[in-house]
């Protein structure tokens, strides 16, 4: 049957000319119940209702995207496999205190109804045996995944003692191309600090990357220009949780964003 089953739902997910819109909404598993993240259900029936291509889950949200009341049809569903303490501030300049565990497994997220798979491969803390834990992981991941017919988005990021810039290209470079060698169909990861920065990135890696947004820090316009950005630098699109969840007018800020990632095409002529 070859790999048709990945075809098929990688479908689902990207857009093909245009960037792909990925509304992450699995934070709270990490940092608890942050602002946008009070009502999940309604939350989730927002996101059906502007039209996002796919929306990032824990399985234990599934019950809320399954009784989405929307007449559009359901994006792409895709679940979080793993939990981490990479983003905890007690943790993020120290080279020890490193975990990460998954919660479940492709199979369970297959019986769920996801369309797609992600975990963390973390790199730059420092810690030898939690780095090899890492790649062991993410690489019996992906095989289970390919014996499933199930695609895998590797979250790749530069974490730790020894990464002062996470955005540095150094890091962005080895961390994606790690990814992709280990069998990712898809990889998010976070911006460059330039265009060029993200271009280069995008032309080394043989496999698609979704720009990940991070805290919201600016406007519903500086939202926007990073989206613009992103797509002229080639980009397969986006994968924005609190830049979207947090956003005084969630639902217009949500048909801009994909008003500027139909515009990928035009972009790259």
């Amino acid at each position: 049957m070859g790999d048709f089953g990945k075809r098929i739902r990688l479908r689902r997910i990207l857009r093909g000319s245009g960037g792909s819109l990925v509304v992450a909404f699995d934070h709270a598993l990490v940092l608890g119940p942050i602002p946008g993240m009070l009502d999940p259900a309604a939350q989730i029936n927002r996101f059906v209702d502007a039209r996002a291509d796919a929306v990032l889950l824990n399985l234990g949200s599934f019950r809320f995207f399954a009784g989405a009341t929307s007449c559009q049809p359901l994006p792409g569903v895709i679940a979080r496999l793993d939990w981490t303490t990479a983003f905890n501030d007690d943790v993020k300049t120290s080279s020890r205190g490193f975990q990460t565990c998954l919660v479940a497994q492709p199979e369970e997220a297959l019986q769920a109804g996801a369309d797609a798979v992600i975990t963390f491969l973390c790199i730059g803390s420092g810690d030898a045996e939690f780095e090899k834990k890492e790649i062991e992981r993410v690489g019996r991941l992906a095989r289970e995944c390919e014996q499933l017919g199930m695609p895998l988005i590797v979250e790749s990021i530069a974490r730790g003692a020894q990464v002062e810039n996470p955005r540095d290209p150094k890091w962005l470079m080895l961390h994606t191309r790690i990814a992709a060698e280990l069998g990712a169909d898809l990889i998010k990861t976070e911006n460059a600090a330039d265009i060029e920065g993200l271009r280069s990135l995008v032309q080394a890696c043989p496999v698609p990357i979704l720009v990940l947004g991070g805290s919201r820090t600016g406007s519903d316009e500086d939202v926007l220009s990073t989206v613009r950005g992103i797509m002229q630098a080639g980009a397969a699109g986006v994968f924005f949780g609190r830049n979207i969840f947090q956003a005084d007018n969630m639902p217009e800020l949500l048909r801009r964003v994909r008003g500027a990632l139909g515009a990928k095409a035009a972009a790259q002529e």
